[in-house]
């Protein structure tokens, strides 16, 4: 007598909504900016001299925050393209489609059109450095360093406020998706 199988789970294909959820959280990952945090963290301890500021001090980490951030704004509109011959470009998204530094326009120009500017990218380009400017306003370096006396308030601010933008980028990042691949690095 053969031994009955064990019970199957139900097959839930790549359409079903949990895995459509998922997909999107772990998206999340590529959307937020990585390139500009590491950056930030690896430079943030010498310019900040770990917290403990003189003017120089401050304007450098000032200056780092700023680039940051702007490159997190500037990263929204890039995206890269494959051309028929395999080729990867990497160019700016503009009004116009995809403007592609190095490049040989010929029979792709229709092809770059669909990479044209949307509601989505200026979404992307004000969440983007929000999310950082929070990160960066919490590393203990930058407190130390810009609100030496902060109080519990001002503590329990900084300790809340990451939770709260977190939520409100991924509800963003969910609700306005982007196909942009960025310059991927």
């Amino acid at each position: 007598m053969a031994e009955p199988s064990p019970p199957q789970p139900p097959n839930r294909g790549s359409d079903h909504p949990v895995h459509k959820t998922l997909a999107s959280a772990a998206n999340l990952a590529n959307l937020l900016p990585t390139g500009s945090v590491l950056a930030f963290q690896a430079l943030t301890p010498s310019f900040s001299n770990n917290g403990s500021c003189q003017l120089p001090n401050k304007c450098l980490t000032a200056c780092t925050i700023a680039f940051c951030a702007i490159f997190c704004l500037l990263s929204s509109f890039t995206d890269s393209f494959t051309d028929k011959d395999g080729k990867l470009y990497y160019g700016i998204a503009t009004f116009n489609g995809l403007h592609i530094f190095n490049y040989n326009y010929g029979e792709d120009v229709k092809e770059l059109d669909k990479f044209k500017l949307s509601l989505v990218d200026f979404v992307h380009a004000f969440v983007s450095p929000l999310v950082f400017m929070v990160f960066a306003a919490t590393n203990s370096n930058v407190q130390s360093c810009f609100f030496p006396e902060a109080g519990a308030n001002e503590n329990a601010l900084m300790m809340n406020l990451p939770l709260g933008a977190g939520l409100l980028s991924s509800f963003l990042f969910t609700l306005f998706p982007t196909k942009r691949r960025g310059i991927e690095i």
